[in-house]
């Protein structure tokens, strides 16, 4: 026979009794009105599978003074995971009777029920297995499938309205001990079924009801923030539409002052045309009275024609700075167009009509000087005239003669001049023609000088870059110099130890040229040593002359005795020196046995 998991037998047990306590709890909640006291006994067995359920697989933790093992931790996980949970666990924790964690546990499961979201509580705390693992164990029944069979389970409860009193009750000391007297069954419950049935139905409308207002309440907060979200736009469009509206008051109000300015205008040039009208007519008169003067008149219409060709220059020049006044102008419609997009075309319009307007007005302000400047000087003209008519009557025969070629000249000069009108219009054309390519060029030339200015900004920036990478490379190369300095001192320290080293490896070779000489005289020594040994050394009175020059010794010449014949010499017959490494000055060596001669004190020295 297989062997079955016990932790799964236990799984299977604790789901079989939360499935009859929750059935059997709304089947009698359905019977005795679905309105439940902390006393009622199938509440307390609910509460009671609850407890083993959420104990199943807990972990044991260690504390202070024992072990301990509770299900408060999971249960206090619940609000950080859903933040509707903070208010049940908040008062859970301000109740003033409850001392354990358990008497917690089991209020905030109470709390959960009367609030009717237990199951979304136990839902939320599942689907976080990760954060669960830290309290239970893998094979625990909240770890596993049937965990989410009871969280299903407990939607049902629902339908149940509760009302518990958990401030006064003591939940620390109750006793968890499930009563499976409850769920046995009997005649009764048999016959009761029909009304189970219809009550069954009356719940889940009422549960459909419940849901259907979760639904509306939700529709209704989504509605009033759309609607506050209206409520501003419409304030912002509003705000909008008063200062379009102040704008296009303001831009009729322009207009108005421009129309008024424009009649005015009208006005004083009709009354003055009527005033120059006036008196053509009565030079007109006055000159076919008098016929007399028509020489100085000749002369006097050809310096109003130069003075009128002056004019026409003068309306050059001014029609220049009305191009530029116009330039100006459209500048400032260019920024008024960016606010008003709808006033446009009137607006161009009217500036149209305002620019031919001032210049009609402007040559006929010109023209009024002209024939002003000209009645005046031919009122003076007339006043010489009156004064000059008895002198010219005597003339009068041969000046009309005169006077029909005046007539003929004068005719000319008007076709002259409505050539010259002719011109200026043209030419008029063709300025505005080339003030509208200068425009064009206007507009290339300041492109073009954005993009210089980029580009000259970025050439900026390169140059900047190649400053400070020239400023690092003076830098390095200053380094350079100086180790360049630094390796010639160098090179210099190093010929002269070479030249040192040189030196004293060539007085180590004479050095070894030396001791190998030394060498050889002392191998020399030791043979002769060999030879001469046991000879015994002469006493000191007996050797009273030197044994080579037989001379006797003094102060002058003192004794040298050799160690190993024996004999003793004068210093100054015993002039053979050899040098030896151990002493800084030679020693004396004897002439028969080349051995190392010791200076001795003579017997005539004290």
């Amino acid at each position: 026979l297989a062997v079955k998991d016990p932790t799964a037998v236990e799984r299977a047990n604790l789901l079989n009794m939360a499935k009859l306590s929750i059935k059997g709890l709304i089947e009698s909640a359905l019977s005795f009105g679905r309105t439940l006291d902390s006393d009622y006994p199938p509440l307390q067995q609910f509460f009671v599978v609850m407890e083993h359920c959420l104990k199943h697989g807990l972990k044991v933790r260690k504390s202070f003074l024992s072990y301990n093992k509770t299900i408060w931790g999971p249960l206090e996980l619940v609000e950080k995971l859903y933040p509707e949970a903070e208010e049940i666990a908040a008062s859970v924790r301000d109740l003033p009777g409850l001392k354990t964690p358990l008497g917690r546990a089991r209020a905030w499961l109470r709390l959960a029920l009367m609030q009717k979201k237990m199951a979304d509580y136990l839902r939320c705390l599942i689907i976080q297995r990760d954060l669960l693992s830290e309290f239970y164990e893998y094979h625990a029944l909240m770890m596993e499938e049937e965990g989410a069979v009871i969280v299903g389970l407990l939607v049902g409860l629902n339908v149940i309205d509760a009302n518990l009193c958990v401030k006064g009750e003591d939940l620390d000391s109750q006793v968890g001990v499930i009563d499976f007297s409850m769920y046995l069954k009997s005649d009764d419950d048999i016959g009761g079924k029909e009304r189970n049935v219809q009550i069954a139905a009356i719940l889940d409308q009422k549960n459909y009801v419940e849901e259907l207002n979760r639904q509306l309440n939700s529709t209704v907060s989504s509605l009033h923030a759309r609607v506050d979200s209206l409520e501003k736009s419409n304030t912002k469009l509003i705000e909008e539409l008063a200062i379009a509206k102040n704008n296009i008051i303001k831009l009729q109000e322009e207009n108005h002052q421009l129309r008024s300015e424009n009649t005015l205008i009208l006005m004083k040039t009709q009354h003055h045309l009527e005033a120059t009208k006036v008196d053509v007519e009565a030079e007109l008169q006055t000159y076919k009275h008098s016929r007399q003067g028509l020489d100085e008149m000749y002369s006097e219409a050809r310096r109003q024609l130069r003075e009128e060709s002056q004019l026409r220059q003068d309306m050059e020049n001014e029609l220049v700075v009305q191009v530029s006044m116009k330039h100006e102008i459209e500048l400032a419609m260019k920024l008024l167009e960016k606010d008003i997009h709808e006033k446009q075309d009137t607006l161009i319009g009217l500036r149209q009509q305002l620019d031919e307007v001032k210049a009609i007005n402007m040559e006929m302000y010109q023209k009024l000087q002209v024939s002003e400047d000209a009645m005046k000087e031919k009122n003076e003209i007339i006043g010489r005239l009156e004064d000059k008519t008895n002198q010219i009557n005597a003339t009068m025969k041969q000046l009309e003669q005169r006077l029909q070629q005046a007539e003929k000249a004068q005719t000319e000069a008007e076709a002259e001049d409505k050539k010259l009108k002719q011109e200026y219009a043209n030419k008029s054309e063709s300025l505005q023609k080339e003030f509208s390519q200068k425009e064009k060029q206007l507009l290339q030339l300041e492109t073009d000088l954005k993009i210089e200015k980029e580009w000259r900004q970025t050439l900026e920036d390169d140059l900047q870059k190649e400053k400070e990478t020239v400023s690092h490379l003076k830098i390095e190369t200053q380094e350079i110099i100086n180790l360049k300095k630094e390796f010639i001192k160098l090179q210099e320290k190093n010929k002269q130890l070479k030249r040192i080293c040189q030196d004293q490896e060539a007085a180590l070779q004479e050095l070894a040229s030396k001791l190998s000489e030394s060498k050889l005289k002392i191998e020399d020594i030791k043979e002769a040593n060999k030879a001469l040994q046991g000879q015994v050394w002469l006493k000191d009175k007996e050797a009273t002359h030197c044994k080579l020059c037989e001379k006797e010794f003094s102060l002058s010449k003192r004794k040298h005795h050799c160690r190993n014949c024996g004999e003793i010499f004068c210093n100054s017959c015993s002039d053979n020196e050899l040098p030896l490494p151990s002493s800084p000055k030679p020693v004396r060596v004897c002439d028969s046995c080349h051995a190392i001669l010791i200076q001795r004190c003579s017997s005539n020295v004290p």
